[in-house]
């Protein structure tokens, strides 16, 4: 498991490039999102991934890691609003912005490791398109979720369904980055 948490800390540090990048172009814009519009976003990414993966045609010039950072990032953007809720204008600083975005990433990054290891490094055995199918039955769940206001019977709430997100995400990367070792 060392081995996942450094592959782990290799993939990480791009997507949060990218994120600290980003709100020096666009500060915390996302601020004024509501969840459900975050989840939309995850779908569009993640759908792109699919249609990538069952047509073998990309006619945008982006792979599909650049959009599995962006279901990492998007992931976490989604933590940060259940929490803060969202705003009509951006209410904190960059640096405020990614020190929630260190914070909230960190959790899922916990919670990946503990899964990890009562799971065995299962992930490791599965497809990256096993990953998409997974997300997108994630945002289905979440959606569902969010359609009867945050209420569940016996199931996780949104908050759980964008961490999953994030570590099929970032399981993905890792065997984009390293392979299947």
């Amino acid at each position: 498991m060392s081995d996942t948490r450094k592959q782990l800390e290799e993939v990480v540090k791009p997507c949060r490039d990218i994120f600290a990048l980003k709100l020096r172009d666009y500060s915390p814009s996302w601020r004024i999102m509501r969840p459900k519009s975050v989840t939309d976003q995850i779908f569009i990414k993640a759908k792109r991934i699919r249609t990538f993966e069952e047509t073998g045609v990309n006619l945008v010039d982006e792979d599909m890691a650049s959009d599995f950072m962006a279901i990492v990032n998007y992931g976490v953007i989604g933590l940060i609003q259940l929490d803060l809720g969202f705003v009509d204008e951006p209410d904190i600083t960059s640096e405020e912005a990614l020190k929630l975005y260190d914070r909230y990433l960190q959790r899922s990054i916990d919670l990946l490791m503990s899964k990890n290891h009562d799971y065995g490094e299962a992930w490791r055995n599965m497809l990256i398109s096993s990953y998409t199918d997974l997300i997108l039955t994630k945002i289905q769940r979440t959606k569902e979720i969010q359609a009867n206001a945050g209420k569940t019977l016996v199931s996780e709430g949104v908050d759980a369904n964008y961490m999953d997100m994030i570590n099929y995400a970032l399981f993905a990367l890792i065997k984009l980055r390293f392979g299947d070792d």
